[in-house]
């Protein structure tokens, strides 16, 4: 039979069902078809905290959002253009993420009385009409899948589980993607489990074949690729971005890395990925508590290796006490914190951006560090490039904050090419010889002579003849770095040690504004992950015809020198934060700006539709 074939420019699918059903897979499968036919887009996991929650019931459902266009996107979408449910509870708990007239494809044959009643649907919501605002496509998904795998010799409940490789072949033929990246995987996947690799070929391809023959499907629509620079791209995480700089920048380092890490989602991705690198340099270590992990990275420092330690917001309380030792031992480290919501366990599988006055500020005494925040997936590795390159040169702790939905979200990366990366062996060198001498006249090393621009210590390799020194945790004198309990000294070296933070704005790049026709009397500045949803935010506002800047800020600590003049111009700034205000709550006390706080803490990233109706209503007002 003919078929329709609609081009459309951008589509919004979201997959649901049990965290056993496979949905990330699923998810993960079709945007990596969408990434290698050209499209631009973004992801967004959405999976619960439990391992497996009980089957069939709301806590236990598994999601994935996927958002690609012909054209650039900067978030997983508002609202989703087509639900795939493989259950009752799986369309319960998404219907909310649809917009009015939405597909719903649904297994059909999951749809009994005691799932209906476990995910709280007094009647079946596909004959009671609840759905009649959208377009329902029931499938029998799990009938078809099992008869397609009636000669595998696999058990029905095991043939069943292939039925998310049907869905994917289905929507695969809906949407006209590439489908040998898919069959490589599995046969990759399932190398040495013939039988399973058969099971899930045949159902993606019957997935595939249903959607060709059946009657129930008549339009299938094309996404044309997206323009984009020449190059090479990949898909990719946070996680993985920000594991691929650590690794990058060791290497333009020409230092060892060490990671010393406890696992803790949604950060453990990185110490899994790092794992597999022993033949770059680097060295992983799973420790039995944060503590041990921040304490075994600064150790690794010390003993001249790039020392990092990865975790998220309630590990980032327990480092705290070594964390401020690196402070004053004035080593480089990096700590990178995946925010997610808290307190304590609080969200750990949902994002939020809470963690910045902690890093800040959740030290004892006065002890400042640079902070750092990427705002993507794909610029989590330059942004840990950044906070490597400050941690060597001035040789001090640096915080890197991601979140949740960074960490797990994808989009395509244009791969660098490693020469044009910063020479980071440029920023630092180690100490080789005394640079003083003792009051017999000796020569003596002096582990606290600063260099006269970064006011850098010299970073002493142990065992290098002639630089031996004191290290511990009590106040340092000035030069000699022996202990001190004098006043003065304690004062002078707690105004320098934030001198030299202070300082790091001198290598900052300027803040750059996009304000197109110059003529904004509102800003709208971000940090981290709230950049996408500013950005199409924004994009709403400009194309509605009221004008509308904005701006974004990686670095935290220090500001960027141009950031008071910036805030200054404008009439009113309009600051989004996926937490209580902590940005602004910092800007109105350095820069006596009373911004407008707009904030959220839901566990998911802002709405761009939200964000456009609070611009707007400011706009209004100005």
């Amino acid at each position: 039979m003919s078929k329709q074939v609609r081009a459309v420019p951008s589509v919004v699918i979201r997959f649901a069902g049990d965290s056993g059903d496979g949905m990330q897979l699923t998810g993960e499968r079709f945007t990596a078809q969408t990434a290698a036919f050209g499209n631009d887009l973004a992801t967004l996991p959405d999976f619960p905290a439990e391992i497996r929650a009980p089957a069939g019931t709301l806590p236990g459902v598994s999601a994935f959002q996927l958002h690609f266009a012909d054209h650039g996107v900067s978030t997983p979408g508002d609202s989703a253009d087509v639900l795939v449910a493989m259950n009752p509870a799986a369309l319960r708990a998404n219907l909310g993420h649809l917009r009015d007239g939405a597909q719903i494809i649904v297994d059909a044959d999951r749809f009994t009385p005691r799932a209906l009643t476990k995910a709280g649907y007094p009647a079946d919501p596909l004959t009671d009409g609840s759905l009649d605002g959208y377009v329902l496509r029931p499938v029998p998904l799990t009938t078809l899948t099992v008869t397609a795998l009636k000669d595998s010799g696999l058990s029905r409940k095991d043939a069943e589980r292939a039925r998310n490789m049907f869905a994917l072949g289905l929507l695969s033929w809906m949407y006209q993607r590439p489908t040998e990246g898919t069959r490589t995987h599995l046969e990759r996947k399932f190398a040495r489990k013939p039988e399973i690799l058969r099971a899930n070929l045949t159902a993606f391809g019957a997935g595939w074949n249903f959607g060709e023959t059946t009657e129930a499907f008549a339009v299938t629509c094309t996404v044309a690729p997206a323009p984009a620079p020449p190059g090479v791209y990949r898909n990719i995480t946070g996680n993985l971005a920000l594991s691929y700089g650590l690794v990058a920048a060791a290497q333009r380092a020409g230092l060892p890395l060490f990671l010393g890490s406890y696992p803790i989602t949604p950060a453990s991705d990185i110490l899994h990925e790092l794992s597999r690198h022993k033949d770059l340099g680097v060295t992983t270590f799973q420790a039995e508590d944060e503590i041990a992990a921040v304490s075994a990275a600064l150790g690794a420092a010390f003993g001249g290796s790039l020392g990092v330690t990865t975790t998220s917001g309630p590990g980032i309380a327990l480092k705290a006490e070594a964390v401020g030792l690196a402070v004053t031992l004035e080593l480089p480290l990096v700590v990178v914190d995946v925010q997610r919501g808290g307190p304590s366990t609080g969200l750990p599988t949902r994002t939020e951006q809470a963690d910045l006055l902690q890093v800040l500020h959740g030290r004892n005494g006065e002890s400042p560090l640079p902070v750092l925040a990427a705002s993507s997936p794909a610029d989590c590795f330059d942004t840990t490039l950044e906070a490597v390159r400050i941690a060597l040169a001035y040789r001090t702790p640096v915080v890197l904050l991601s979140d949740g939905y960074l960490a797990n979200g994808s989009e395509p990366w244009l791969v660098p090419k490693a020469a044009e990366l910063p020479d980071l062996s440029a920023v630092f060198s180690f100490a080789t010889c005394p640079n003083g001498t003792a009051a017999d006249g000796s020569p003596r090393f002096l582990p606290y002579l600063r260099d006269p621009v970064t006011l850098a210590r010299p970073w002493a390799v142990p065992g290098t003849p002639g630089l031996e020194h004191r290290i511990g945790g009590l106040e340092k004198a000035d030069g000699t770095g022996d202990i001190s309990y004098d006043a003065d000294n304690h004062e002078f070296m707690v105004r320098v040690r934030q001198a030299k933070v202070d300082g790091i704005v001198r290598d900052l790049p300027p803040l750059t504004v996009d304000d197109p026709g110059g003529d904004a009397r509102v800003l709208v500045l971000g940090w981290g992950s709230t950049a996408g949803p500013i950005a199409a935010a924004c994009d709403a506002v400009r194309a509605a015809g009221r004008p509308v800047a904005r701006a974004h800020l990686r670095h935290l600590n220090p500001f960027p020198a141009e950031l008071g003049d910036i805030l200054a111009a404008y009439d009113r700034v309009v600051v989004p934060e996926m937490n209580l205000g902590q940005l602004a709550l910092l800007l109105r006390g350095r820069y006596l700006v009373d911004v407008v706080s707009v904030t959220q803490v839901r566990g998911t990233p802002f709405k761009a539709a939200d964000l456009r109706t609070a611009v707007e209503k400011v706009i209004c007002d100005v």
